[in-house]
């Protein structure tokens, strides 16, 4: 077995339940994992036989996606821990706003090469009565088989990181709420570490959301002292459900926006801090051209939990 990225599409629950009960019939010695949400999960595991679904491990489907750069490396050690291979069907993450959908769907593009040499067969389950046609074509866009009534087959529609995979030239606008903080980026690192603390302390942010953001950070700031520019700039605010820190790099930056989503990437020093930072943070955006990048990171609030109708612009009054 090697890495495999399967989507599954059904409209009826009867269809959902045999196909997955096939789809969980692993190879000898392979581990079985279920992560859907807690009916669903239920409604499936009765349709396989009592010893088969007593091998099944079902997951908190919220906690495996609690961020993208989280979830690939979850992904990841889960596929380390079983040399025997692991089969995962999987439901994907509840998704609000254009951020979050944009930043998933690029997720979904780049499993095949994060994943490549993992011994996984990954089945990602959709419920058609509740996909948009965006949403459909953007399943169909990462998702090189597709497991029908007669099993898996090549999708002709798969595009791969080719769908996703574009760097943008501006980070998705978001309101600012109060005062936006700004610090340099040059050769001392541990002034900017200090400065960051001192920040995160004075704005009433709690130790790990602070120690968080500083890791972060300093992360992404040593790429530009190393292989950017070698100075540039940090602004960090507060969004209405996030703070932010947009970090700059006057040169080039990243050119890969897949920079750290690798695995792989971890034997090589560029691509380390970003391996490590989108783990850190809940969503990271790289964008920018020749004349200069901007790394946008995310640590959302789970205490606001709906945005208002306006976004917040008007309460904000300034979009970033």
């Amino acid at each position: 077995m090697t890495f495999e990225h399967q989507g599954l599409l059904f409209r009826r629950d009867h269809r959902l339940r045999e196909a997955v009960a096939d789809v969980l019939r692993p190879a000898a010695g392979a581990r079985t994992v279920l992560a859907v949400s807690g009916v669903r999960a239920a409604g499936l595991l009765s349709a396989l036989p009592g010893d088969a679904a007593a091998d099944v491990r079902v997951v908190d489907r919220d906690r495996l996606y609690a961020s993208p750069g989280r979830a690939l490396a979850a992904l990841h050690r889960m596929a380390s821990a079983h040399p025997g291979g692991v089969v995962a069907v999987v439901e994907p993450p509840l998704l609000h706003g254009a951020l979050e959908r944009r930043e998933w769907r690029r997720w979904e593009s780049v499993l095949c090469t994060a994943l490549a040499p993992s011994r996984m067969r990954l089945v990602c389950v959709h419920d058609e009565r509740s996909l948009s046609p965006r949403d459909r074509a953007a399943v169909l866009a990462t998702h090189p088989v597709l497991v029908g009534a007669d099993g898996p087959r090549a999708n002709p529609s798969y595009q791969g990181t080719a769908a996703f995979g574009s760097r943008p030239r501006a980070p998705e606008p978001l309101p600012v709420q109060g005062p936006v903080h700004r610090l340099e980026v040059g050769p001392s690192l541990p002034r900017l570490r200090q400065e960051l603390t001192a920040l995160g302390r004075s704005e009433g942010m709690d130790p790990d959301r602070v120690e968080r953001m500083v890791t972060a950070v300093n992360e992404v700031a040593a790429n530009v002292v190393e292989h950017g520019a070698g100075k540039g700039g940090v602004r960090v605010w507060r969004s209405w459900d996030r703070w932010v820190c947009d970090v700059t790099d006057e040169c080039g930056g990243p050119a890969d926006p897949l920079a750290g989503y690798r695995p792989s990437d971890g034997l090589r020093p560029r691509g380390y801090g970003l391996w490590i930072t989108r783990q850190i943070c809940d969503y990271l955006e790289i964008t920018g051209g020749g004349e200069g990048s901007s790394v946008r990171l995310h640590f959302l609030d789970h205490r606001v939990e709906d945005l208002p109708a306006d976004g917040g612009q008007d309460r904000a009054g300034d979009v970033l």
